[in-house]
């Protein structure tokens, strides 16, 4: 098993992979003078005090003040080395305590009186990006092969227009925001799903299922919206907004959405389609209460998953109201809402696409039934 896995292919690969990522690192590593924001290597740091804060609600931390020798790594003072402070808590909300062999930016960067003086400006993190990121391509391709190759080359173009939506948004100053959000969440399905699955009834069905389960959700949630005349809906809670929220809200729950039911859908596709390839007469009622019973095996952990997902995101942010004297219903009205809110759309998109990617799928691939 293990000699037909390893095939002279995958072994090339291998090595090729592990080539490029060796290369990869070597150069990330030694990459300082193609920024232009000065960079440093700390070579030594100090804590020279330390402080216990606390504020109105009793809440205890401690300040550091911090030393750091560094020497730069760029620019025109490249190899000269001056020492920075540095201050930063136990907490470290917005802080972050630097080590020996940390590479930082420096900003305010300049010569006074013959010394050298700098502010940090955070990590230099290129090395653990590229590192990840060629990490996800070896897993993928080995473990996947072609297919593998597909699903990343889907999410760099992906990517790629999410990008592009992004500047036409900011240069519309968000006016067309959802027509423009919508039609990506189209070109997203299509695009992910014709690499992965090629053109063909699966990815047809798969897509269908997909794109209505999600614009319908979107709409029904829409329509309470209306009825209920959005109360409890605390838009103002979003965070760093300088568009419209509501809009902006709704793109971003379709988005959030579209993958949760293109995973379903994908599953139960794939699921009638290994069952039409056991049993070439299986009819279409058949195939549709099996696509149904797969839908609600797989239907709740996925709407928890969800449920989490949206949940994490405002776990630290729920911490900082308690601890700041906010009651519960506070801080879950202005930091947790609009998370459940998201969540809860997404659950009716996922419960939606049960019935029509089975109904889809049914159509496309099961026999009539002779009369």
């Amino acid at each position: 098993m293990i000699k037909q896995y390893w095939t002279k292919q995958r072994i090339w690969l291998l090595i090729f992979l592990v080539v490029v990522g060796i290369g990869a690192l070597l150069f990330t590593s030694h990459n300082e003078q193609f920024y232009q924001q000065p960079i440093a290597k700390v070579i030594s740091e100090k804590t020279v005090s330390k402080q216990r804060v606390k504020d109105q609600f009793d809440n205890v931390d401690h300040q550091y003040n911090q030393q750091l020798q560094v020497k730069l790594m760029n620019g025109k003072y490249r190899g000269q080395e001056l020492t920075v402070q540095n201050t930063y808590s136990d907490s470290q909300p917005m802080d972050q305590r630097y080590r020996p062999g940390n590479e930082v930016f420096l900003t305010q960067l300049r010569k006074r009186g013959g010394k050298l003086t700098a502010n940090v400006n955070g990590y230099k993190r290129d090395t653990v990006i590229v590192f990840l990121l060629w990490l996800v391509v070896l897993m993928l391709l080995l473990l996947m092969g072609r297919s593998g190759m597909f699903a990343f080359l889907s999410v760099v173009i992906n990517a790629l227009l999410f990008i592009i939506a992004i500047e036409i948004d900011l240069k519309q100053n968000g006016q067309h925001i959802m027509l423009l959000f919508s039609v990506l969440a189209i070109i997203f399905t299509f695009i992910s799903l014709l690499l992965v699955l090629g053109f063909s009834k699966r990815m047809l069905a798969t897509f269908a299922a997909t794109v209505i389960g999600t614009f319908v959700a979107l709409g029904v949630s829409m329509l309470v919206f209306m009825w209920t005349h959005e109360r409890g809906v605390y838009y103002e809670s979003m965070e760093y907004v300088t568009q419209v929220p509501r809009p902006l809200f709704l793109a971003e729950t379709l988005l959030g959405s579209l993958g949760a039911v293109m995973d379903e859908s994908s599953d139960i596709i794939a699921t009638l389609f290994e069952l039409k390839q056991l049993n070439p007469a299986v009819t279409r009622k058949q195939l549709f209460i099996s696509g149904r019973n797969v839908g609600k095996s797989i239907m709740g952990p996925l709407i928890n998953v969800l449920f989490l997902i949206f949940m994490v995101d405002t776990f630290t942010g729920s911490l900082l109201y308690i601890k700041n004297g906010n009651s519960w219903g506070y801080t879950y009205a202005m930091n947790m809402s609009l998370g459940t809110i998201q969540s809860l759309i997404s659950g009716i998109g996922i419960v939606l696409s049960v019935p029509l990617v089975s109904l889809f799928g049914a159509l496309l691939l099961g026999k009539k039934v002779q009369r």
